[in-house]
């Protein structure tokens, strides 16, 4: 397993993160604890959640997904082995803290303690904004339109009460989500005009049907050292090829899940047909051509796998011993050249 540093602190992640947000609805309990000690074995030391989860979001799963990691952690008794992130809500979920959630003291204050007492640790080692506060295109969202008084609560309030938190140790770093190069740049200057904690990482969508991160954030995460933790870097699973031909296999997420239709359109099956005939091509998986891809890129800290059964997770965990060709790569880019982007 490969290690990266995590934005420039002392910390090292693995290029694999373990994510959890299928588990306390796709996944149970013993499924979760058995997924963390097959990645933990296999040399992964970074794990990903979220106080929302599990996804999809419902009130009855609110903070289920921490739980099982909490319960994890202390029948493991190996909290100083793993490099723990989670998130606070953003807004426009009506079950969260008696609903729509935003970014100022009341509402971190309360997330970060009930994250903490359900992780059953002192401390969060990368505490992220999941989503903004403001008005702005994200999750899949184009065609930025203003809107005048949606601003949310300022980014140097949130930094502010993130600052406090690191102070009484509750923190280490802390990192965005869903971010736009302009809100990672509000993030840096707010930093540095008033001396507040400096973002780590970003953790966006990032894949072989998603590389709008390349635009402007790439750039930002190389000369601001703010790597990406990509996440869906499977499409939901659709660049594993399962559901080409109109396939919904049982228990897969968008079987189960069918308005989760953002890497499904026309131009995003055609771009993943492409990609799982190189794959097969080359006799490489085309689940673990898609991750080896997204390991590749230098501006990437560590790629985020979910997976419900440990077949799939054993096979997504072995994308980080494989090292794409220069023939493999220029291949892909002339697939991408041909669908640039189809599911942003």
């Amino acid at each position: 397993m490969e290690y990266r540093p995590l934005g420039q602190t002392d910390i090292k992640v693995s290029v694999i993160c373990l994510g959890t947000m299928t588990w306390g609805g796709q996944n149970t309990e013993a499924e979760a604890h058995t997924q963390l000690d097959c990645a933990l074995n296999a040399g992964v030391n970074f794990i990903d959640t979220a106080e929302m989860y599990a996804i999809p979001p419902k009130a009855e799963t609110f903070g289920l997904t921490e739980r099982y990691i909490g319960h994890w952690l202390a029948q493991r008794g190996i909290r100083d082995k793993v490099i723990l992130a989670t998130k606070v809500t953003g807004p426009g979920l009506t079950h969260i803290r008696n609903g729509n959630p935003h970014h100022d003291r009341a509402h971190i204050e309360a997330a970060i303690h009930g994250s903490l007492e359900r992780l059953q640790t002192d401390y969060i080692d990368l505490y992220q904004v999941h989503w903004p506060d403001r008005n702005t295109n994200f999750f899949g969202k184009l065609g930025y339109r203003h809107q005048q008084g949606h601003d949310g609560t300022p980014i140097e309030e949130t930094l502010g009460v993130l600052a406090g938190l690191i102070k009484a140790g509750k923190i280490r770093y802390v990192g965005i989500s869903n971010e736009t190069p302009w809100g990672a740049m509000q993030y840096l200057e707010a930093a540095s005009r008033l001396s507040l904690p400096r973002i780590v990482s970003i953790q966006n969508p990032y894949s072989l049907l998603n590389r709008t991160f390349e635009v402007g954030l790439a750039e930002t995460a190389h000369r601001e050292h703010t790597g990406l933790l990509a996440y869906s870097p499977l499409g939901f699973g659709v660049l594993s090829g399962k559901y080409l031909n109109d396939a919904r296999p049982a228990g897969a997420r968008l079987s189960l899940y069918p308005d989760y239709v953002r890497y499904l359109t026309s131009a995003g099956i055609q771009a993943t047909e492409a990609y799982v005939g190189l794959a097969h091509r080359y006799n490489i998986k085309p689940a673990q051509l898609a991750l080896a891809y997204v390991n590749s890129r230098p501006f990437v800290t560590s790629s985020i796998i979910g997976a419900t059964n440990l077949t799939q997770l054993q096979e997504n965990l072995s994308s980080a011993e494989i090292t794409l060709s220069e023939e493999i790569l220029n291949e892909i880019e002339s697939i991408h050249q041909q669908h640039p982007n189809p599911c942003p």
